[in-house]
């Protein structure tokens, strides 16, 4: 197990940020990396509620490999803390076979706010040792760079310049 540190300075306020990893919507389109699609099919934005979530593989990544299924990557979990404005902890699954892919992670965002914005920050605990670093960090920072456009310009799609 190993932890993945991540962290991105975003043009809007703390306020948008954190309405935006609590929208489904919005989690489906920002919690993906390039080449993928995601798909929300539970969300429970309270402490204690539950999430699904699955994230596949398009057709232009025919080497997408997914952990829950031949093109899919399937998690749950709950969430543990909402201080709103201010952090999110998830407790997070894949949902896999593969005994290497099995363990609880946590995943929390902290919003700091700036002059001109928010830096948000994510700390990804306990992320398996079958998932190779350098993905999870690079998926992580895409990630980032999704919710930067969405909550920035609304398009959900990062500017040339991110």
């Amino acid at each position: 197990m190993y932890s993945t540190r991540a962290s991105r300075r975003v043009a809007a306020p703390p306020s948008a940020v954190y309405r935006a990893l609590l929208n489904p919507s919005a989690v489906a389109r920002w919690r993906v990396p390039y080449g993928m699609t995601g798909e929300v099919h539970v969300f429970e934005a309270r402490e204690g509620g539950a999430f699904r979530v699955s994230l596949t593989y398009g057709a232009h990544t025919p080497d997408g490999a997914g952990k829950s299924g031949a093109r899919t990557d399937t998690y749950h979990g709950h969430f543990v803390e909402l201080v709103p404005d201010e952090r999110v902890v998830e407790s997070v699954e894949f949902e896999s076979d593969d005994p290497a892919l099995t363990g609880t992670m946590t995943l929390t965002t902290l919003l700091v706010p700036l002059p001109d914005g928010t830096e948000v920050r994510v700390l990804h605990e306990n992320v398996p040792d079958a998932v190779p670093a350098a993905d999870n960090e690079t998926g992580l920072r895409m990630a980032l760079d999704r919710l930067a456009a969405l909550v920035e310009d609304g398009s959900g799609s990062p500017r040339a310049s991110a």
